[in-house]
């Protein structure tokens, strides 16, 4: 992987964000800060909204529909991204966006903030994996690390923004607002988009156009929401077996993903080389920051921190994950990038152990503040890999053709690995029907042993 690194080294933040380059990062950026920012302001919401309209035990359906929709557009982004082109693609995501949010904000009910919720999460799948498949064909190959850091730096500071806004807009008994505003920020967004991204290539320039992978489509949608219908149930059995339903169609997937024309991961990804593995790390890593979603609840129930403070409790994850990864980012070394990479998902797993070990319920200060301190570890444990691994994914392909589809897929392994991390956080907080104390405990451990067992991937994702 020398000449990898090497060529990442190249780049700078200036040249990224000079302005030769500056409207293409800003809209990338902004896309999956929109998306990142939605999901996260929900989980401080939440507590809000189950009051307002009921619906307890379809808490963390909220999350899960999002992610799952997400999935479901995110296999179509290539086909889309060339049928349409960077700038209608955009436009077509930020549109359906709007429409979901200003759904969300005048939901009446649980079901149809579900409803608005999933249309949310199609939209925002879409333009999250364009904030990825663009970086591949508008931008050198000298700055992919650094607009990979970029992009996906923008779920570290949607993640921050977006639990401290959601206690606030809570806080204030104004949660159906907190939608209202992120319609019109997407409306401004799309304003900005014609400036900043090209339209489609002419005919004669473009490649053939991939086809929609419905199969791929299907299986991966009746997986992820498999895992969420598990949490549901109040008998064990039926539990485990939702989970083990879920579990047999990933594996259908990548039998049938495999051997079919038009595919959701490339080629590349079932030979020899690092990329399956690659994927398997950044998946880990996504499934694991998904203990944000309940983290603002029991920082309300066991801390007792009024909502906007639970709020920002629940940002402390995407700060440590958005400081290592901008400072990762401009490590040169091979040696150290490849020793971080395979370190990663330990580091997250010990400051989810160390969070498990230190709750209490009526958590004294010092206790609040050691209980942030390990989270911020796990999110330092994930920035610090994440750069790195996406622009490995999109140089690992034996074909160079296959660039567009490796980038694109990385979305969507972060995202159907983030909808399984929320169907798991539901199924062990509703399965552990005792206390709030050990319903943190079992998600936090769960949580922690999903991340030490990564540690295989991101060893062998490091190698030739």
């Amino acid at each position: 992987m020398t000449e990898t690194v090497t060529a990442e080294a190249e780049g700078t933040w200036r040249q990224l964000l000079g302005a030769r380059h500056l409207g293409a990062s800003t809209v990338l950026a902004g896309g999956v800060l929109l998306y990142a920012t939605n999901e996260f302001i929900t989980i401080s919401l939440l507590p809000s909204a189950v009051t307002d309209i009921g619906g307890h035990r379809l808490y963390a359906w909220v999350t899960t529909v999002y992610l799952v929709a997400s999935v479901v557009a995110a296999t179509t982004v290539h086909s889309v991204l060339m049928r349409m082109g960077p700038r209608r693609a955009y436009l077509l995501g930020l549109a359906v966006f709007c429409a979901g949010s200003l759904g969300c904000a005048l939901a009446p009910s649980m079901p149809l903030l579900l409803a608005s919720r999933t249309v949310q999460g199609f939209a925002g799948g879409l333009l999250a994996g364009l904030g990825y498949a663009v970086i591949n064909t508008a931008l050198p190959k000298s700055l992919w690390t650094k607009a990979s850091a970029l992009v996906s730096a923008m779920w570290g500071v949607g993640t921050v923004i977006g639990p401290a806004a959601g206690g606030l807009f809570a806080q204030w008994g104004l949660w159906r607002w907190a939608f209202g505003v992120l319609a019109a920020l997407t409306a401004a967004m799309a304003v900005l988009v014609p400036f900043a991204l090209p339209g489609r290539d002419r005919a004669e320039s473009r490649p053939p156009v991939p086809g929609i992978p419905v199969w791929s489509l299907v299986l991966l949608g009746a997986a992820a929401m498999a895992v969420s219908v598990a949490g549901v149930p109040h008998d064990p059995r039926a539990t485990v077996a939702m989970l083990m339903v879920g579990l047999a169609l990933v594996g259908c997937f990548l039998v049938v993903d495999r051997r079919v024309a038009s595919s959701v991961l490339p080629p590349s990804a079932f030979g020899p080389g690092p990329l399956k593995w690659i994927y398997l790390t950044l998946g880990v890593l996504m499934a694991a920051t998904m203990v944000d979603t309940y983290v603002p609840l029991f920082a309300q129930r066991l801390a007792h921190l009024t909502p906007v403070v639970a709020g920002f409790f629940g940002a402390v994850l995407s700060v440590g994950w958005t400081v290592g990864e901008l400072v990762s980012a401009s490590v040169r070394n091979e040696r150290v990038l490849v020793r971080t990479v395979a370190l990663a998902p330990i580091v997250v797993a010990v400051g989810l152990a160390s969070a498990a070990a230190l709750v209490r319920s009526g958590m004294a200060p010092a206790l609040v503040a050691g209980w942030a301190a390990a989270l911020l570890l796990a999110g330092i444990g994930i920035g610090s890999a994440w750069p790195h691994l996406s622009a490995w994914a999109m140089s690992s392909v034996d074909d160079p053709a296959e660039g567009p589809a490796a980038a694109a897929a990385i979305n969507t392994v972060q995202l159907i690995c983030g909808a399984f991390g929320a169907g798991l956080t539901g199924v062990v907080v509703n399965l552990a029907d005792g206390s709030d104390v050990f319903a943190a405990r079992c998600l936090f451990i769960s949580l922690a042993a999903v991340a030490a067992v990564g540690a295989v991937a991101s060893v062998r994702a490091g190698r030739r």
